[in-house]
């Protein structure tokens, strides 16, 4: 007596979904999500009260641009990023942001109470290095 091992065949179509392009796209957008919030976490952990400007008077910065945030607090105290420098430590980063081939556009971001002679000393030292990329972060008034 012969066997027949054959499968029956079904009259249902096999469908199969390829989730592996939904699943790196997932993957994607939550590693952009996680970059995104630190970099605005980090931008927002310096409390500082901008001096106002005019609707007129602002610029689109160019995309490509590297920016790196220089803060002055209302106390004078200096920050490069998130962390605290001296006016010797800032010089020091200058220096070594000098020596790239594209620096970056440096934002000083400087409180309204803060004495004028602190944004002079960083735009020395700025100018000592051959920086003259400069933005000067403020609000925007009414």
């Amino acid at each position: 007596m012969a066997r027949n091992f054959r499968r029956p065949r079904s009259a249902q179509p096999i469908a199969d979904l390829n989730v592996t392009n939904l699943i790196d796209l997932g993957f994607m957008l939550l590693i952009i999500f996680m970059v995104v919030a630190t970099v605005s976490k980090q931008e927002q952990s310096l409390p500082v009260s901008l001096p106002l400007e005019s609707k007129s008077l602002q610029t689109k910065a160019d995309p490509t641009d590297k920016f790196e945030t220089i803060t002055i607090k209302s106390d004078g105290s200096l920050s490069l990023g998130s962390k605290s420098v001296t006016v010797a430590q800032l010089s020091r980063e200058l220096a070594t942001f000098a020596k790239l081939p594209k620096p970056p556009v440096f934002r000083i971001r400087g409180d309204a109470k803060a004495v004028l002679q602190y944004l002079v000393v960083v735009l020395d030292e700025l100018k000592k290095n051959g920086l003259s990329r400069i933005m000067i972060d403020t609000q925007v008034s009414g």
